[in-house]
């Protein structure tokens, strides 16, 4: 079977409160998932943010080294009107 993503940004969409959305991911996501994607956007917020080192990152946050390189390597290789984009998303 091949994951549809759009099937699943579309079931995302039709739940308008974050009770249902967080309905929702606790069913679909294990605990351990959804902390990597809360730990993931906060990797992003802080490489965009350009505040802490990538060492600060892990230590303050408990974000695995490896993480923290792959979203900065995807930020230095990201068009800047993307960078822009993901910056006004997630701020």
């Amino acid at each position: 079977m091949r994951a549809n993503w759009d099937l699943v940004l579309e079931k995302i969409l039709s739940h308008g409160n974050y009770e249902e959305l967080s309905v929702l991911f606790h069913l679909l996501l294990t605990e351990e998932e959804r902390s990597a994607i809360a730990g993931r956007l906060k990797v992003f917020q802080l490489l965009l943010n350009g505040e802490m080192s990538q060492r600060q990152i892990a230590a303050e946050y408990q974000v695995s080294i490896a993480t923290i390189t792959r979203c900065s390597n995807y930020l230095k290789n990201m068009e800047p009107s993307h960078r822009d984009k993901i910056q006004q998303l997630i701020s």
